[in-house]
């Protein structure tokens, strides 16, 4: 059984303000990129493909091309970049729109990716902020030489257990959507399936736009693949969320947060993903975005927020 192991890596394009929040947000991404889920996929082990997915204006964008420069110069480093936007549901937009959005996208970036020759093809959502753990590429394709015996592909895998890390401070902390408990009582009810998992295709179906988007539902939010797919989690912890100034709604506060490791805990897994030497990243936070942050707490945020995406995106690193 050949598997094409690739990560999905959505840069720009995907949002409201086009896809776009100016040069220095950019820049900012690309540098937690490097120095953090870059490493981590560098420590996977086996063959992969990181699939960098962004807006049409990219192509020519001197950013994108220093950081396709970069990433070139990595021994055994397999990329692939398309300009066709994101392919997956925006759910930013009205239906019929993030539908249309989709369906482009997956027509002008699917023949980017012809040259795959294997029978089935792993397709690993990888946020351009946030990591999985040192065995995670193992275990996911472990798993799917289990589930794809019987030739169905529908079927996707994931973790709901992993890490919450804060890139300012360096500390990590145990997060789970399964909920924790003090003193026999349960902080939040809910059992999510968070942004972390893989969806199997044969090759046709992963390169044909229109089987594609049927393969995939579409599934409008992370937490709906399980009603697409056949879900199947993967036991203990596999992901790590990054938290670094310009999350809206992940902090390092989440109520998913759970113990925060001592110390020699936090380093194994620092030198095991090699980000030990990964100098601290914390973004200041522009007026929007303090803006954005008290707005989520208001009960009738919905109204506020229209006000709010009027406002000017600006971030810097410091």
């Amino acid at each position: 059984m050949k598997f094409t192991h690739i990560y999905q890596i959505p840069f720009t394009g995907l949002g409201l303000h086009g896809g776009y929040r100016g040069d220095q947000w950019l820049k900012n991404r690309i540098k937690i990129f490097k120095l953090y889920p870059l490493q981590s996929l560098l420590s996977q082990e086996g063959e992969k493909i990181l699939w960098f997915q962004w807006r049409p204006e990219e192509e020519s964008n001197p950013i994108v091309k220093e950081f396709i420069e970069f990433l070139n110069k990595i021994i055994n480093l397999k990329h692939v970049h398309t300009f066709g936007g994101i392919t997956f549901w925006d759910d930013k937009y009205e239906e019929e729109i993030a539908k249309s959005r989709l369906r482009n996208s997956l027509k002008v970036s699917l023949p980017k990716l012809e040259f795959i020759n294997s029978d089935y093809v792993l397709l690993t959502i990888q946020p351009s902020d946030d990591m999985y753990l040192k065995d995670a590429q193992k275990e996911i394709q472990a798993k799917f030489r289990e589930l794809l015996v019987g030739g169905d592909t529908k079927q996707s895998v994931g973790w709901k257990g992993g890490y919450i890390m804060n890139y300012a401070t360096k500390e990590i902390a145990e997060y789970s959507t399964h909920g924790w408990k003090t003193d026999h009582v349960s902080t939040y009810h809910t059992d999510t399936i968070p942004p972390f998992f893989t969806i199997s295709f044969s090759r046709e179906e992963f390169l044909d736009p229109i089987k594609h988007y049927d393969h995939i539902g579409p599934y409008k939010s992370h937490e709906f693949i399980g009603d697409v797919t056949k879900y199947t989690e993967l036991k203990g912890r596999g992901f790590i969320v990054g938290t670094h100034g310009e999350n809206i709604s992940t902090t390092f506060t989440h109520r998913y947060k759970g113990r925060t490791l001592a110390k020699e805990e936090a380093e194994k897994i620092f030198v095991d993903l090699g980000i030990y030497h990964s100098e601290p990243i914390r973004i200041r936070l522009s007026f929007r975005m303090m803006i954005r942050k008290m707005i989520n707490v208001f009960p009738f945020s919905n109204s506020l927020k229209k006000l709010y995406y009027l406002l000017p995106g600006k971030y810097r690193i410091i």
